[in-house]
C-alpha cells in the first residue's frame, strides 16, 4: 500500500459502510414488530437473503482467515486481500438480522402470504449446485480459491434477483407499505460507501483488479444501489399518496363496536334507560 492515509481513510469509509449496511436492517425488524404483522413483506425477498448471506459469511471469513486461499488470492490477483474485518462484521451481523427477520414471520400477522414455487425450486437448484462444487473441492478438482469466488458468485447472483419480488410486490399493491423505507435509505448509502472503500484500495494499490477479484462487493454495491433507487422511486413518486394505509394492518385490527350507535331509534328500551337518554 503506497499511502498510509488512505489506508486509514479506507478503514473508516469501510466501518462507515458496515455501520450504514448493518443499521438498514432494523427499521424492516423494527417496523414487523410495531406491526404485529408481515404483510407486505416478501417471503421469497427474505428465502433468497438467508442463502445469499450464508455463502458471503463463508466466503469473506475463508478468504480473511484461511492462509491457503489467501497465497491463492495473492498469487492470482496480487495485493491487496479485498475481504477487511468489516466486511465479514457486515456478513455475520446480516446473516443474524436476517434470521431474526424469518423468526418474526412464523410468529406475527402474514394471512396467505408465503413463498412461491419459483423462488423454492430456484433455491434448491442454488443449494445443489453448491454442495456440488464443495464435492468437486474437496476432491481436488479445483482450488479453494475457486470453491469460495463460486459462492460469492452465488450472492452475487442472489442480490441482483432477490429485490424483483419485493419490487414486484409493491407494483402489485401500488404501496410500499409493509417495506421500510429507512432499510431502504440506510442500504443505497452503504453501496456508496462500499464502492468508494473499493476504489480507494484499488488506487493506494494501483491495481483495479481489486474489483473483479472480490465480485460480491462490487456486486453487491451496484445492484443493491441500482434497486434501492428502484425503491426510493416507489415509495416517492409512484405510491406517494397510498403512505400510512398499511395495507393489511388496519385490516387485522379489531373494528370497534358500533351495536349502541347503529342501533335503531324505534327498537324498545327500558323507563330507566330513557331516563338517562333524556335527562
Amino acid at each position: 500500500m503506497s499511502s498510509h492515509a488512505l489506508t486509514v481513510l479506507s478503514a473508516i469509509i469501510g466501518w462507515a459502510y458496515f455501520v450504514c449496511w448493518s443499521l438498514s436492517f432494523y427499521p424492516q425488524v423494527i417496523l414487523n414488530y410495531k406491526r404485529k404483522s408481515v404483510i407486505g413483506l416478501s417471503f421469497d425477498y427474505l428465502l433468497f437473503n438467508i442463502t445469499g448471506y450464508i455463502c458471503y459469511s463463508i466466503y469473506n471469513c475463508v478468504v480473511y482467515w484461511s492462509p491457503v486461499v489467501r497465497a491463492e488470492y495473492l498469487h492470482k490477483f496480487g495485493p491487496p486481500i479485498p475481504v477487511q474485518p468489516n466486511d465479514i462484521a457486515f456478513s455475520l451481523h446480516a446473516l443474524l438480522l436476517t434470521i431474526i427477520t424469518i423468526g418474526q414471520c412464523l410468529i406475527y400477522e402474514r394471512r396467505d402470504q408465503k413463498n412461491s414455487i419459483y423462488s423454492i425450486l430456484i433455491g434448491i437448484g442454488i443449494w445443489i449446485s453448491i454442495i456440488i462444487v464443495l464435492g468437486i473441492g474437496g476432491g481436488g478438482v479445483v482450488n479453494w480459491l475457486w470453491v469460495v469466488t463460486y459462492l460469492s458468485y452465488v450472492k452475487l447472483f442472489i442480490t441482483f434477483i432477490k429485490y424483483v419480488p419485493q419490487a414486484f410486490m409493491n407494483y402489485k399493491k401500488k404501496s410500499t407499505d409493509g417495506w421500510s423505507i429507512g432499510n431502504v435509505l440506510l442500504d443505497f448509502s452503504g453501496g456508496i460507501l462500499s464502492l468508494l472503500q473499493m476504489l480507494l484500495d484499488a488506487v493506494n494499490a494501483d491495481n483495479w483488479k481489486v474489483f473483479i477479484g472480490d465480485p460480491v462487493k462490487f456486486g453487491l454495491s451496484i445492484f443493491s444501489i441500482a434497486f434501492d433507487i428502484v425503491f426510493m422511486i416507489q415509495h416517492y413518486c409512484l405510491y406517494k399518496d397510498a403512505h400510512g394505509d398499511e395495507d393489511g394492518y388496519r385490516q387485522i385490527q379489531t373494528p370497534p363496536q358500533q351495536d349502541e350507535i347503529s342501533r335503531p331509534l324505534t327498537e324498545d328500551v327500558d323507563v330507566d334507560e330513557a331516563d338517562e337518554i333524556g335527562g
